[in-house]
């Protein structure tokens, strides 16, 4: 009796390497629900709190210039050399194109575009947001700061809040977003915040962020995270519209290579008429059509000479027929003697 072999741990990991044969029936798309827009909200709060504690220079500034004054990297100088690696875990170049192959083999996996799309709108919401908001306040960082307990703002700077961080939160925080499984989505959204916050202490360590830049960074990367599921409907349409333009252009491209069109038989030129010809076509169809001529038929036998040929009368003619004539070369006939 043969007996089928029991699956391994390893054979289970590499059948879910593979393709799958079709789009799954179901994807679980989160949804604004009432306790996403309630963290929403609360985020939103503590965005805007933050903001104005450093816009009146509250103890939150004063903090601020505690940290930078204890100077973490003098006291824990022996990690100083793996916070430099760590915190390219918030850098935008790597992280994006770390995500974005992740993210690739599982739209090409699951026959979607929703991994990528969800991708590419949230880091142009990123971008957006963080970007303006930096633009907008212009605070100094650390190392470029001119008075000492005053909040550096609206001096040009571009470091509040923190980038590193923001685009940490949202990376990484992308992936837990889109875990196919509730359990999946808990470890990954663990993750990804032990992550985001290593980046956003490693950037206060170095001395290029103030704590408070860490805190608005962590709310404005959290708060894309939660206003994702508003977006989902422009990201269906979008991966609709993609794969309609692909059938199309497939469409397209094997009903050419498929089925080429029939070689017609080639069209002879004619040269272009000049005015002389004009004139000769137009002569021709104003005059009257000649009637064909009747062929000549040679009559059969030996052709005789004109000397030969015995005279006759045209017909018509009134002269009555000379009988006693004699033709040419022939015989004089005699004529009757009478008397006289």
């Amino acid at each position: 009796m043969r007996t089928e072999r029991k699956l391994t741990r390893l054979d289970r990991v590499f059948a879910r390497l593979d393709r799958e044969p079709e789009r799954p029936a179901h994807i679980d798309v989160p949804r604004m629900t009432r306790h996403r827009i309630v963290l929403f909200s609360a985020t939103l709060a503590f965005y805007g709190a933050i903001v104005w504690a450093v816009v009146i220079t509250s103890w939150l500034v004063r903090l601020d210039w505690q940290v930078m004054f204890f100077r973490p990297y003098q006291q824990w100088a022996e990690i100083h050399a793996f916070v430099d690696y760590y915190v390219v875990l918030g850098q935008r170049g790597p992280t994006a194109v770390m995500v974005a192959a992740w993210l690739g083999w599982r739209s090409w996996r699951q026959h979607t575009l929703r991994p990528l799309l969800a991708l590419g709108v949230s880091l142009l919401l990123l971008n957006i947001t963080v970007g303006a908001a930096k633009l907008g306040m212009g605070r100094l960082g650390p190392h470029y700061a001119t008075t000492i307990g005053a909040n550096e703002m609206g001096l040009g700077g571009d470091i509040f809040p923190s980038g590193h961080t923001a685009n940490a939160v949202v990376t990484w925080g992308i992936l837990a977003y889109l875990a196919s499984t509730p359990r999946a989505r808990r470890w990954l959204s663990a993750l990804s915040a032990v992550t985001s916050l290593g980046v956003g202490l490693s950037t206060v360590y170095l001395g290029t962020h103030w704590l408070s830049d860490v805190l608005l960074g962590w709310a404005a990367g959290l708060l894309i995270l939660l206003a994702l599921p508003w977006f989902e409907p422009l990201i269906a349409r979008s991966e609709t519209w993609l794969f309609d333009l692909r059938d199309r252009w497939r469409a397209r491209r094997t009903g050419v290579l498929s089925a080429p069109a029939p070689v017609e038989a080639p069209v002879l030129l004619k040269p272009r008429p000049t005015a002389v010809d004009d004139e000769a076509a137009a002569r021709e169809a104003s005059s009257p059509a000649r009637s064909p001529r009747a062929p000549v038929h040679l009559a059969p036998g030996p052709h005789t000479a004109r000397g030969e040929r015995t005279p006759g009368t045209p017909a018509g003619s009134r002269r009555p027929p000379h009988t006693d004539r004699i033709g040419r070369g022939g015989a004089p006939t005699a004529r009757p003697l009478t008397g006289g």
